[in-house]
């Protein structure tokens, strides 16, 4: 029996712990005060962090839900341990010796709790990590050989082997002192009819940790055809330690990586967690055993602490079949401050990563995550590439199937941009036809949708045009600031103000001022302050809007200094210009994708050279805005 913890050794360690250490491991935390840190609690969901740690009094609680106390309480209700565990952690961690009351130094710890589980682990990490250089786990070092992955590589994941041979794991930790009840417990050992044998015979193996990086299961790839295990891969069962829907892969390698910038890169398979590090992509984790689930985001959510819309993104790389298509609409119907947050990553020829970099190399993986296409878009697209967009019919069924998606998108800003460019996607000249569309079926759904239902994109009651933007959408942002600048400084944003596309402008109110602007003279019209607002107002007759242009007239640019408004201005353009040009090399993207590159070779290789031409065109675009421009970086 253990002797009992003595009240000064849990001081001791208490005051020797970093309370903001051991949380930090589960939540990211953010400076909030000269004694205080916060992030999303991690005992109940929230958006918004409410979850608060004290560093210098060694305490958290939560306002949302209430729980609270010291790093011992923390671990308690983190881990699902006891008391004297928590302290036994701890002591670990920070190399306290305990000298339990009534047992001195020497006193085992109780067996069968959670350490000894991990200890358990642990040992059989050891030992299946040197199986792996043995000869029999030839075949296991082929197959990472095969996929580009060295021995540094394969230490690095802490990948190992399960030799043949019925109880070679279990007779060896019977040796170091474990009872078969803890390896059973943990998930090592079972009962066979002869007697304890190993979990695991032949396979390659990957441990899982969790976030404190301690090993709590194993992932097993099947390698031999006479192998009788169920199923290619096999995992720990559930135990104490792993529970399957609340553990990812390659977490406790990537979690400040995500934490610091904002993102995580969610794949299917061990490998191609490892192809996704050794890339530089080292965000990337994968789920165990089973698909990635709400309790996983919730994981990923307390790390990206996302309690701004446009702070952090998941990234998923499915893949561009039926099953990937139908995961991106799960992902779409779900929480939409999520999804508006959310990518899609598709490798060529339906790749996974750990293909893909096998093939085409480091460089290849790192521009997958590059070129990730936002989830709404990656929904959308899928949905037109059912329909032949270059026949009306086509058009009309595929606005009739899409209006109703993209209604789904909470956000008014990103709603009415996609319904713009939802109908640059299809084809439809009468874009704000469909802007109005999508309009009336979100009010639709937000009615409980009484309202009759119209057929095809006919032209249907519309939200007010003159509806205010979102001063603070970044998306909008460009477009607005051109529209300062035209108002505030016509004779520098002159003649390339004038020359931007009204297209270039999505929302209603910034259309109508864009199209009052080039009715009054156009910003090279030699007119200027008052004179020229006044002459902007005069072509409207909509409150709201002329209400609007006296705001853009007076908003302050965000310039440091008057000196630099000439530049600021020109940078903007570029922007607001290269959007609009991002939007036509989308349109022909599409296009592409639906001509065959054999049968109508001279159609697509026309095409294919107007693309190269608008890249290289929107290339230059985005050197100007990004050098020119301090407040607004492209996305």
């Amino acid at each position: 029996m253990a002797g009992r913890l003595p009240d000064r050794d849990i001081a001791a360690i208490r005051d020797r712990v970093r309370i903001e250490d051991v949380v930090g491991e589960y939540v990211a935390l953010k400076r909030a005060g000269a004694d205080s840190m916060k992030g999303l609690c991690p005992f109940h969901d929230e958006k918004s962090p409410s979850f608060h740690v004290r560093p210098n009094h060694g305490l958290f609680h939560c306002f949302g839900c209430g729980e609270g106390g010291d790093v011992y309480k923390f671990l308690q209700k983190i881990e699902h341990i006891g008391f004297v565990e928590a302290v036994e952690q701890m002591a670990d961690r920070v190399g306290y010796q305990i000298n339990y009351e009534g047992g001195g130094t020497s006193v085992q710890r109780d067996r069968g709790t959670r350490s000894r589980l991990v200890a358990a682990n642990a040992a059989a990490h050891e030992f299946y990590m040197a199986r792996l250089w043995e000869s029999d786990a030839e075949v296991a070092r082929q197959y990472l050989t095969e996929r580009n992955f060295d021995a540094t590589a394969a230490k690095q994941f802490g990948c190992g082997y399960a030799p043949d041979g019925w109880d070679i794991l279990t007779k060896h930790l019977l040796r170091k002192g474990f009872e078969f009840k803890e390896l059973e417990a943990a998930g090592l050992s079972k009962q066979g009819k002869r007697g304890p044998i190993d979990r695991f015979h032949r396979r390659l193996l990957w441990p899982l940790r969790n976030l404190g990086g301690e090993v709590i299961g194993f992932g097993a790839r099947k390698l031999f055809d006479d192998d009788t295990m169920p199923g290619k891969y096999v995992n720990t069962p559930e135990t104490l330690l792993y529970k399957k829907s609340q553990v990812l892969f390659g977490l406790d390698l990537a979690k400040r990586d995500i934490a610091k910038g904002h993102q995580a890169v969610v794949v299917e398979g061990y490998t191609d967690v490892m192809a996704m590090h050794l890339a530089g992509v080292k965000t990337a984790v994968a789920s165990c055993g089973t698909a990635f689930g709400d309790e996983h985001m919730a994981i990923l959510r307390r790390l990206l602490m996302d309690d701004n819309f446009w702070r952090g993104e998941i990234i998923y790389t499915f893949d561009g079949d039926a099953a990937g298509q139908a995961a991106a609409l799960k992902a779409f119907a779900g929480d939409q401050k999520l999804a508006g947050q959310t990518y899609i990553a598709v490798a060529p020829d339906g790749q996974d990563p750990c293909e893909l970099r096998q093939r085409s190399g480091d460089g290849a993986v790192r521009d997958l995550v590059a070129r990730r296409t936002p989830l709404y878009e990656f929904v959308i697209r899928g949905l037109l590439a059912e329909y032949n967009l270059d026949q009306v019919e086509g058009q009309v069924e595929a606005l009739r199937r899409a209006i109703p998606v993209v209604a789904q998108i909470k956000d008014n800003a990103t709603r009415k941009a996609y319904a713009t460019r939802l109908a640059g996607w299809v084809g439809w000249d009468d874009i704000q036809t469909v802007v109005r569309r999508v309009g009336e079926e979100a009010k639709r759904g937000r009615t409980g949708g009484s309202a009759p239902r119209r057929q095809g994109p006919a032209p249907a009651p519309a939200e007010h045009v003159a509806a205010r933007p979102n001063p603070n959408d970044p998306v909008l942002r460009p477009q607005r600031q051109s529209l300062c600048a035209a108002l505030q400084h016509p004779a520098i944003a002159g003649t390339v103000f004038d020359a931007l596309e009204p297209e270039a402008f999505t929302h209603p109110a910034y259309v109508a001022i864009r199209a009052a602007i080039a009715e009054a003279g156009g910003a090279s019209s030699g007119l200027g302050g008052a004179e020229w607002v006044n002459a902007v107002s005069d072509h409207t007759e909509d409150l709201t809007l002329r209400a609007l242009v006296s705001e853009l007239a007076i908003e302050p640019l965000p310039v440091k200094s008057a000196d630099d408004i000439p530049r600021f201005i020109t940078g903007v353009l570029a922007r607001a210009q290269e959007a609009w040009v991002g939007r036509q090399v989308a349109e022909l993207k599409s296009k592409l994708q639906r001509i065959s590159s054999t049968d109508a070779a001279d159609t697509y290789m026309a095409l294919f050279g107007d693309l190269v031409a608008l890249e290289q065109y929107r290339k230059s675009l985005l050197t100007q805005a990004m050098g020119n421009s301090d407040d607004f970086v492209p996305h």
